[in-house]
């Protein structure tokens, strides 16, 4: 994007004066919704599981089904059955509407269910346990009908207690946080901890009932006066179900300074339980995960293995997690020397890297540990209990998270102690500090030059960690006895890969949602389709197998992967600039979420669902000065000092948040609804500009490409779900398209002047063309396809289809039409989607024809790129594998995208 001329400025601050009457409720006057069309298809939609097994342990499952404009209204109920055409209890509410005010996304909570169910419009059943909310005490309560959980309303206890029946299984549920406040390097200084305890700042209950209730807790971390680390936790449960689900979420809002040893170090993060233990020591049992559905099964006091034996049946009986009979019954040779066996009361595993976790347990604090095996990865689950009830529990991706930890201390007393590490206090501590010292880059001047070897874009004090999130996941069983081994193993499964409820691609192409006519069922009619399927499984087998191979995990880092790779190391480029770290780079995520929307393959969507929760929280700031903007590609996820819309982009969550009605994600999308704000604190062009500029607020320089593609993304998902802003959001969605179809030359123009309290851009006296090869893949193309099919406005439409036309023009046609060339461009191929969707707008047959004249004969992947790996292995690699050295992020998102959408759009149409 080039710079905006002074006197382009200047007419902005004459229209600003004028427009500041209009008020942004009133939207724009020449626009109005779609027509609907004549006969809305509302038929029954068939949902199926993910993966196989259907619900398993899990407490419930939510999906979010979309629905063709015009079928249904907002005051249209849903049934559910199984196969059998029994009723099946369900929860429903809208999530997003169409302009027309029909629902749009509907969500559906489920308790039960393991096979494929069906929807419909009707009256749902009543679940047999309906989960209710009582929030007349001093705590919120929540039952299932089968277990009962008291939520704190101020304090340091989250879960007060959770009881099954009479029986209490678990109380006090607790954050906990280590900070060490130095960190030294090798074997100087001394380490010393302290402790904070989360303290509740407010609770919300977000529904109640009767499938499905949701309860938020907010707060921080405190010690003293001190309070940082907040945290926003969000407990599920579901009718009937003997377990809840906790999404945890913390934002880093610590000091740490690049060159400094003292700072807000995270040694320790973790969630902790207690446990009563009632039972006598040899009637309580601990189980803790290991490899897949591998269980390290034990007794507090263990009566197997003896020198003398109290009788197989009591031995199986005690491995079965069984009440053993009265010790009077047994071989009095092992019941008079009770006492003389060891009561093992505490138990760790450590996952300290994504490669092995060791096990160790002791007697009681103050004695040493013995070890008790170890693995590769742990499944992150693990129970303590009795005959008498006891408690499960787990972390999701524990070891693609690593370092993670599980602890269980004081078995062996009448309260054992159960904590659940998102980052290990035995690992070394969380060291976000900016990894070099500026190499003496202090003028824009030679951060430029800096960007010009390494490509990464620097700048003194940008490279902060201050701001940015992570999300954990974790579930929780209250058990009425110590469950069997095919229980437990259910319960592990559930912790491993949480079941999930989902939508057929049919029925999401039907609806016509995420672009209208951008993504088809795959289709290996032809010889030509055929090929670039295989291309595409291609992509994604590679980029699956190279997170594994180049172990791209971790508590910060899992779910992205890297940018560029290496051909003379044989590695991605990790330790170079802005060839690291992908965080969103021209959008992998679409390509990753529409490969899902016309596959509905488990694995891509797990892939993504990864992908979404790291650059949702990792790669954006959600605190501070840059709140609402992401971070550019980076050796750290926040290293880069290109803070922007385009990564914070709320384009790349709506999918997770409509196939899932995920509430975190939710929480991403509605604060970026005014992050048009931060262009006054920050210009994304400052250190490239030739003329003066200082943001105005009432003219604030905004690209059509990268910046307005993820406000009016924002604005539009507000609007969709009626959120608290809609109104406003509505207003400038229309606004700004109107804006920016006034300007001289449209998208061509490439930026406009922005006015923050009117939501409106003024319109430029002077035709400019500036186009960047960027303005469109960052989800510019799927966004103004969804806005095109949404909102009746004939010059916005001319103006996206006029840009999709000339970008891949001849450099001749662009003068003839715009008085000048668009200059030196790339991202051909990427940018054939444009001429795709532009020919299926227009009929144009030319344009048809060049999309797939860019597609196979411009830059990107060809027809003959190597398609193929090669073995990798030492020495000249760390870890054996293969490699694929012509592959690049970029060139993946973009060859994905357009394979997709040119196949939707003009797979008739493909070259013979």
């Amino acid at each position: 994007m080039s710079p905006i001329p002074r006197r382009s400025l200047l007419k902005a601050a004459a229209v600003a004066g004028a427009a500041a009457q209009f008020s942004w409720a009133l939207g724009a006057k020449d626009a109005q919704a779609a027509p609907r069309p004549k006969a809305a298809d509302a038929d029954p939609v068939t949902l199926d599981w993910l993966e196989d097994g259907g619900l398993g342990a899990a407490p419930g499952s939510t999906v979010g089904v979309p629905w063709p404009m015009g079928a249904f209204q907002e005051d249209q109920t849903f049934a559910l059955t199984d196969a059998d055409g029994k009723a099946v209890a369900v929860q429903s509410w809208p999530i997003a509407y169409w302009p027309d005010g029909s629902l749009k996304w509907t969500a559906h909570a489920v308790s039960s269910g393991n096979g494929k169910l069906t929807l419909a419009a009707g009256e749902p059943a009543a679940p047999a346990q309906q989960v209710t909310v009582d929030k007349s005490g001093g705590t919120i309560d929540v039952s299932t009908g089968v277990i009962t959980v008291r939520i704190g309303k101020n304090g340091s206890a989250i879960v007060k207690s959770v009881t099954r029946g009479s029986t209490e299984i678990a109380r006090n549920g607790r954050l906990v946080l280590i900070r060490q406040p130095e960190i030294e390097d090798e074997d100087q200084g001394t380490v010393r901890t302290e402790r904070f305890d989360g303290a509740i700042d407010s609770v919300t209950v977000e529904q109640e009932g009767p499938v499905r209730a949701v309860v938020r807790v907010d707060g921080k971390h405190r010690k003293g006066s001190r309070g940082w680390l907040p945290f926003s936790i969000r407990l599920y449960f579901y009718a009937g179900a003997d377990s809840f689900r906790m999404v945890h979420t913390i934002t880093y809002d610590g000091t740490q300074e690049p060159g400094r040893a003292s700072g807000d170090f995270v040694r320790g993060l973790g969630v902790r339980f207690t446990v009563p233990m009632r039972d006598e020591a040899y009637d309580r049992h601990v189980r803790i995960g290991g490899e897949g559905t591998g269980l390290l099964r034990e007794a507090v006091q263990g009566i197997t293995g003896l020198r003398r034996d109290p009788g197989a049946a009591v031995q199986a009986a005690q491995y079965a997690g069984q009440k053993l009979p009265d010790p009077a019954t047994w071989d009095q040779r092992v019941t008079t020397r009770l006492q003389y066996v060891p009561h093992w009361g505490d138990y760790t595993l450590a996952q300290l890297s994504a490669d092995g976790f060791t096990l160790r347990k002791r007697t009681k604090k103050g004695y040493g540990w013995i070890a008790a095996g170890g693995g590769r990865r742990a499944s992150g689950f693990g129970y303590v209990g009795g005959a008498s009830g006891g408690f499960s529990f787990g972390l999701r991706d524990f070891w693609e998270k690593f370092p993670a930890q599980l602890d269980i201390r004081d078995a062996h007393t009448g309260a054992a102690e159960v904590t659940l590490w998102l980052w290990s206090p035995e690992a070394q501590p969380m060291d976000l500090r900016f990894y070099h010292d500026g190499m003496g880059q202090d003028t824009y001047a030679e951060q430029l030059e800096g960007l010009n070897i390494t490509y990464e874009d620097y700048e003194p004090e940008f490279g902060t960690p201050y701001g940015i999130a992570r999300t954990s996941e974790l579930l929780f069983w209250a058990n009425e006895s110590t469950p069997s081994a095919q229980t437990l193993a259910e319960q592990a499964a559930a912790v491993r890969m949480l079941p999930q409820l989902t939508t057929p691609p049919g029925q999401l192409v039907k609806a016509k949602v995420f672009g209208p006519g951008l993504y088809s069922e795959p289709d290996r009619s032809t010889a030509a389709k055929a090929k670039i399927e295989d291309h595409l499984d291609f992509l994604f087998t590679y980029y699956k197998d190279q997170v594994e191979q180049r172990r791209w995990y971790g508590f910060w880092d899992y779910g992205d992967f890297m940018h560029t790779y290496d051909t003379v190391r044989h590695q991605w480029r990790y330790d170079i600039g802005g060839y690291a770290w992908d965080n969103s780079e021209l959008s992998p995520d679409l390509w990753l979420w529409y490969a899902y929307l016309r596959s509905g393959r488990a694995d891509i969507f797990r892939f993504a669902e990864a992908l979404t929760r790291h650059t949702g929280e990792v790669d954006v700031y959600h605190l501070g000065q840059w709140a609402g903007l992401g971070t550019r590609h980076g050796v750290q996820h926040y290293a880069d000092s290109a803070k922007q819309q385009r990564i914070s982009n709320t384009t790349y969550r709506r999918f997770y948040y409509f196939l899932t009605a995920d509430e975190r994600v939710g929480d991403l999308m509605a604060a970026n609804v005014d992050s048009d704000e931060t262009f006054l604190v920050l210009d994304p062009l400052r250190k490239v500009r030739t003329d003066p500029y200082t943001p105005d607020r009432h003219a604030l320089s905004i690209g059509f490409g990268t910046d307005w593609s993820g406000l009016v993304s924002a604005w539009l998902t507000e609007w969709e779900r009626k959120g608290p802003k809609w109104e406003k959001a509505k207003a400038r969605v229309l606004s700004t398209m109107e804006g920016i179809a006034a300007q001289p030359n449209g998208f061509v123009q490439g930026s406009g002047l922005y006015d923050l309290d009117t939501g409106r851009f003024a319109t430029a006296t002077t035709a400019v063309v500036s186009v960047s090869h960027l303005s469109a893949v960052f989800g510019l193309n799927e966004l103004c396809a969804e806005l095109i099919h949404l909102i009746d406005m004939p010059k916005f439409k001319e103006a996206y289809l006029d840009y999709c036309r000339y970008f891949n023009a001849t450099k001749a046609e662009q003068a003839a039409r715009y008085g000048s060339n668009f200059g030196t461009l790339l991202l051909f191929q990427g940018h054939s989607r444009l001429d795709a969707y532009a020919a299926v707008q227009t009929g144009d047959a030319t344009l048809a024809q060049r999309a797939w004249t860019k597609f196979y004969n411009s830059d990107g992947y060809t027809e003959s790129s190597p398609w193929r790996t090669e073995p990798l292995s030492g020495p000249v690699t760390l870890v054996a594998g293969s490699e694929a050295s012509w592959v690049s992020s970029n060139d993946t998102a973009l060859y994905g995208l357009a394979a997709i959408e040119n196949l939707a759009l003009l797979g008739d149409k493909m070259p013979s």
